[in-house]
C-alpha cells in the first residue's frame, strides 16, 4: 500500500484541448505542471469536474492521466486521479489503469444513475471499484449539488474505514461547514472543495485542499491559510471576502468550470487549454 500524507494546495487541473475543444493538447500538460510548482501548489487532481472528466471518453482519459502522472512525477508533483462519472465497467477499467500507471491516489463519484441511498448502498459501490486498485490510496468525491448523493458524511467514512482496505478519506465539496468539520479525524485526510470557505475551514482544522481557483489564484488561499494558523483572522477574512469577490467576477461570463476555465485562458495564455465542451457553456 502506497503512503499518503498530503497536505496544502492540490489544483483541480482544467484538460487542455486544441481546436478549441475536440483534440487533446497534451503538450500543454508539462508547462502546466511547471506552472502550478512555481506557485506552490503541490498536487494536481485529473479527470475531476474542472477537468471535464465526465465529457471525455475512456481512451482520453486513460491518455490524459498517462500525461499527467509522466509530466508529475518529473517535476515531484503528486498524482491523483478521478475515476467516476462513468459507466460501473468504465470505471473499474480505469481504476485498474491507475494502479497501473502508480498514480499517487484515486478519487471516485458515486453511482450517478442508479443513485446510493445509504452509507451501506455507497460503500459497496466503492468497495467493489477500489479492489481493482488495492495498492492505491482512494478517496470518495462528495459533491451532492452535481451528483444530488445526500450521504452523511461523518457516518460513511466511520463503515468506509471498516470495509474498504485502501480507503484514506473523501474530497469535501459542500457548503456544510459543520458535518464537513466532523469528518476530521486523525489518520484521515480531508480535502476541501469549497473555495468560498476557506477561512472558515482552515479555523475549524482543514488542512488540505482541491479548489478550482487554485489554478488561477492560489497565492490568495495560502495567504489565507497562512493567516488563520498564525491568529490573523481579521486579514484571513478581508483576504477570503476579496477571493469571493474574485469568483463572482469569474462567474459573470457562464457556469463553473466554463468561466473558471476562460479565466485560466486569459490570465496565462501560454498554457492551451481551449474551452470546455457540449452540454457546457451552452
Amino acid at each position: 500500500m502506497k503512503t499518503f500524507n498530503f497536505t496544502g494546495l492540490m489544483a483541480p487541473v482544467f484538460t487542455p484541448y486544441l481546436n478549441g475543444n475536440e483534440t487533446l493538447n497534451i503538450g500543454a500538460i508539462e508547462p502546466y505542471v511547471e506552472l502550478l510548482k512555481a506557485k506552490h501548489v503541490k498536487g494536481v487532481l485529473v479527470n475531476g469536474t474542472s477537468g471535464e472528466g465526465m465529457l471525455l471518453n475512456t481512451e482520453e482519459r486513460i491518455l490524459v492521466a498517462e500525461a499527467w502522472q509522466r509530466a508529475c512525477k518529473k517535476h515531484g508533483i503528486t498524482v491523483m486521479v478521478q475515476i467516476g462519472g462513468a459507466p460501473y465497467p468504465d470505471v473499474v477499467q480505469l481504476a485498474r489503469h491507475a494502479a497501473q500507471i502508480d498514480v499517487d491516489a484515486v478519487l471516485c463519484l458515486p453511482e450517478l444513475y442508479f443513485k446510493p441511498k445509504s452509507s451501506e448502498q455507497l460503500v459497496a459501490y466503492l468497495k467493489g471499484i477500489a479492489k481493482h486498485c488495492p495498492a492505491i490510496p482512494f478517496f470518495y468525491y462528495h459533491i451532492p449539488m452535481f451528483t444530488d448523493v445526500n450521504v452523511h458524511m461523518p457516518t460513511f467514512l466511520d463503515d468506509a474505514e471498516k470495509e474498504i482496505s485502501n480507503f484514506r478519506g473523501i474530497k469535501y465539496t459542500s457548503g456544510d461547514l459543520d458535518q464537513g468539520s466532523a469528518c476530521l479525524k486523525v489518520g484521515r485526510t480531508i480535502f476541501l472543495g469549497a473555495d468560498s470557505i476557506v477561512c472558515g475551514a482552515v479555523a475549524a482544522g482543514f488542512d488540505s485542499f482541491i479548489m478550482t481557483t487554485l489554478n488561477i489564484c492560489p497565492e490568495l488561499a495560502l495567504e489565507i491559510i497562512t493567516d488563520v494558523n498564525r491568529g490573523a483572522v481579521k486579514d484571513a477574512r478581508d483576504k477570503q471576502r476579496q477571493l469571493n469577490a474574485h469568483i463572482a467576477t469569474i462567474l459573470k461570463h457562464g457556469d463553473w468550470v466554463s468561466a473558471m476555465k476562460k479565466a485560466f485562458r486569459e490570465k496565462f495564455p501560454s498554457i492551451a487549454v481551449g474551452s470546455t465542451r457540449p452540454p457546457l457553456n451552452m
